[in-house]
C-alpha cells in the first residue's frame, strides 16, 4: 500500500497547543505519523506546518528557517511566563514612557544579539522541558544564546491607563523567543513588559496565505487534497535536480551518483523521473551524499 506524504499548513487558533493540532490532524488523516515544525504557544496563532507520513522527515530542515510574527508588547508590568498567561507582577505606570524612548530601546534589539529564553520555554534541560521543571517547582535558568532579529518595527502604540501596548512586526532567526524580547524591552525601559498577543505570519517560504483552519479541514470528505506533495515543498526550499530513470533507481538503492554540474549550494533535492522527491543530498568528493532517501512507494496525494 502506498504511503501518501506531504505538508499541510494550519492556521493555529488561540487556546490550542501545537500538539493539540497534531492530535486532531492524526484523526483527520487517520495516521499517527504527523509532526510539526516550530512550536507555537497556546496563546499564539498563525502558521503551523505539519508533516504527514514521510513529510515528517523534512520538518527538521524547516524548523531552522527564519520566521515572521506580529505581536503586542505590553509595558508596565512583567509576567512570570513573559506573556499574558502568567502571573502579572506589580504594575508600573508606563504612560510617561515616550515614543522616542521606545524606538531607541527597540533599536538595540535589532541585529545579532544574545537572548535568554523564557524559563517556561520548551527547551530541554537534561532531557526535560524547561516548562515541566518550572511546573514542578524547580528554579530554571537557561543560558543566553545568540539570535538574529532582522526586523523589529513598531506598527502602533496604544496607551491603556498605566499600560502601553506596543504593536510590532518582526522577522527573526530560528530559536528566537518573542516573549523574551517583550520581557527584555520592558526591563530596558524600567517598567517591566510581557507579550499579550502573537501571530506567526510565515515560517521559511510558507506564509499565512496558504493556511487552513482545522474546522474547514475536518469538514472535508477528502482532506488529502490540501496536502502539498514533497516534490513541491522541496522546490520551495532547495534547488532541485531532476534525475533520469536510471539515476532514480540508483539513488533509491543508495548508490552515489555524480554531483550535478552548476550546483554550488550545500544541499539540493533530487526529483525522480516521475516527479516525486527521491532524496535530499549534499556534496561529498564530487558526488551526492544522501541526507535522506524517500522510497518510490511514497506518493503525493495527487496520485490518490
Amino acid at each position: 500500500m502506498k504511503a501518501h506524504a506531504g505538508f499541510v499548513f494550519i492556521d493555529k487558533p488561540a487556546g490550542l497547543t501545537s500538539h493539540d493540532v497534531v492530535a486532531r490532524a492524526r484523526r483527520i488523516f487517520a495516521t499517527r505519523k504527523i509532526g510539526h515544525a516550530g512550536t507555537l504557544d497556546p496563546m499564539a496563532t498563525g502558521v503551523l506546518v505539519l508533516g504527514v507520513n514521510a513529510g515528517t522527515r523534512l520538518l527538521g530542515h524547516l524548523s531552522v528557517a527564519d520566521k515572521c510574527y506580529v505581536g503586542t508588547i505590553r509595558i508596565g508590568a512583567s509576567s512570570s511566563t513573559d506573556d499574558a498567561e502568567g502571573e502579572i507582577g506589580p504594575v508600573s505606570d508606563s504612560s510617561s514612557v515616550s515614543v522616542e524612548a521606545i524606538e531607541e530601546v527597540l533599536a538595540t534589539f535589532r541585529g545579532e544579539i544574545m537572548q535568554r529564553p523564557s524559563s517556561v520555554s520548551a527547551i530541554k534541560i537534561d532531557g526535560r522541558r524547561a516548562y515541566a521543571r518550572v511546573r514542578d517547582g524547580q528554579l530554571v535558568e537557561i543560558p543566553e544564546r545568540q539570535i538574529t532579529v532582522y526586523q523589529l518595527d513598531v506598527t502602533r502604540i496604544v496607551r491603556a491607563g498605566s499600560f502601553t501596548d506596543i504593536e510590532v512586526s518582526t522577522e527573526v532567526s530560528s530559536g528566537t523567543y518573542i516573549r523574551a524580547i517583550a520581557r527584555d524591552v520592558g526591563e530596558a525601559l524600567g517598567v517591566g513588559g510581557h507579550l499579550t498577543s502573537l501571530r506567526r505570519t510565515s515560517i521559511g517560504p510558507f506564509s499565512e496565505d496558504v493556511c487552513l483552519n482545522l474546522e474547514a479541514l475536518e469538514a472535508l470528505d477528502n482532506p488529502w487534497v490540501n496536502v502539498v506533495p514533497l516534490a513541491i515543498i522541496s522546490e520551495m526550499i532547495w534547488p532541485i535536480f531532476t534525475l533520469t530513470k536510471e539515476e532514480s533507481s540508483a539513488v533509491r538503492m543508495g548508490q552515489r551518483i555524480s554531483w550535478p554540474e552548476g550546483f554550488t549550494q550545500p544541499m539540493i533535492a533530487l526529483i525522480d523521473s516521475e516527479g516525486e522527491l527521491a532524496a535530499l543530498t549534499e556534496k561529498r568528493d564530487a558526488s551526492c551524499s544522501y541526507i535522506a532517501v524517500f522510497p518510490s512507494e511514497v506518493r503525493s496525494p495527487s496520485s490518490l
